[in-house]
């Protein structure tokens, strides 16, 4: 069975993580993705090389891809990029707003030449604006929309530690292209769509705002909750830490009892109740955190189950790469397999995960093709 988007041409002037993450997604759903590289390489492929002297961050972003090397200021290069998109489906670029446009390729011009061509623009503040000109990296973005505000523990503002902008984004990206995608197939019409890092975390940042603007701004306060307790991590006797969360009173009552083998809390008057557990969160925490200091995660975490009260290890990566629920799959590279967690979406009709391409792999091919 075909997947999704085969048939599909993608051609993607594209560096570092959010366009290549929207352009993956659409190349693991069938589409064939022309990946435009300039002679160095996306400088991507160089921010380390910790998979077989490869970046971690490329071999995850551009699976299933072809590599093309274009050098868009020589003219026979610019007239090559022409003719791909006279026959593209979709066209993905993340250059600084207006470099497009200084190329020659501005996507008012290609959406009148090519009327049933999606062109997706990726920045980091857009377009237009005052700040539409401004470097924008992940971190940056973090700061700038208040996510590092809310992130961490009392002490000070944390970078959440994966690229949640660059990622989030691209997956922004990756919805709004399907959209377009499904619009032209009953309209037979392209479209322009404009996806901003800002606007995109700005988004996933409304309850805290809509919060503060209520009168009771969010306060940070690590692994816990604002307005629930027990709800954060506890050290067991080996030093394992283990995330409850206990959401209504009837969970209080089997945790204390059950688990914590101090019955005489689950209906006290003082801890029976989620108000007066809140009014006295150190108090409630310290008698959680006495009895978990008792036993050993693996046995801890049995009681827990038992009890069916939610919890979770709080993983480090060694224990993350050994997790019994993490499924991988294996691709292909320039330095030989690779193995990483498979995307979050489980299909009837399996995805097919193309191989990793080397830099200019597939130059020679496609010229012949397309020139």
């Amino acid at each position: 069975m075909p997947l999704p988007l085969e048939g599909l041409l993608v051609v993607s002037i594209e560096q570092a993580v959010a366009a290549p993450k929207c352009s993956c997604r659409l190349a693991d759903a069938g589409a064939r993705v022309i990946k435009v590289e300039r002679p160095e390489g996306d400088f991507a492929r160089y921010y380390d090389t910790l998979v077989h002297g490869e970046c971690s961050y490329f071999v995850w972003l551009n699976r299933g891809k072809e590599s093309l090397i274009l050098d868009l200021t020589k003219a026979d290069d610019k007239a090559f990029l022409e003719k791909l998109l006279a026959k593209a489906d979709i066209f993905i670029q993340n250059l600084k707003p207006g470099a497009i446009a200084k190329l020659g390729f501005a996507v008012e011009r290609l959406r009148q030449d090519y009327p049933k061509l999606i062109c997706c623009s990726i920045s980091g503040y857009g377009e237009s604006g005052p700040y539409s000109q401004r470097k924008a990296y992940d971190l940056l973005i973090q700061a700038d929309v208040g996510m590092a505000h809310v992130t961490g523990g009392p002490e000070a503002p944390a970078r959440v530690g994966v690229s949640v902008v660059d990622v989030g984004t691209g997956l922004n990206a990756y919805s709004a292209v399907l959209e377009a995608v499904i619009a032209r197939g009953r309209t037979g019409e392209g479209s322009a769509i404009r996806i901003s890092m800002f606007d995109a975390m700005a988004d996933w940042m409304t309850v805290p705002l809509l919060q503060h603007e209520g009168g009771k701004p969010p306060v940070r306060i690590g692994l816990a909750h604002v307005s629930i307790t027990p709800y954060g991590a506890f050290k067991s006797r080996d030093g394992i830490d283990i995330l409850i969360s206990i959401q209504n009173d009837r969970e209080w009552r089997r945790l204390a009892a059950e688990v914590m083998e101090t019955p005489e809390l689950a209906a006290h008057p003082d801890f029976g109740t989620a108000v007066e557990r809140l009014k006295r969160r150190a108090e409630t925490d310290a008698h959680v955190a006495a009895a978990f200091a008792r036993h050993d995660a693996e046995p801890l975490m049995l009681a827990l189950e038992k009890a069916d009260v939610a919890f979770a290890r709080v993983s480090d990566m060694p224990a993350l790469a050994e997790h019994p629920h993490l499924r991988r799959m294996t691709i292909g590279s320039p330095s030989g397999p690779l193995s990483y967690p498979t995307p979050g979406a489980i299909h009837d009709v399996p995805r097919r995960h193309g191989d990793v391409p080397a830099l200019g792999q597939h130059s020679e091919k496609i010229r012949a093709e397309f020139g």
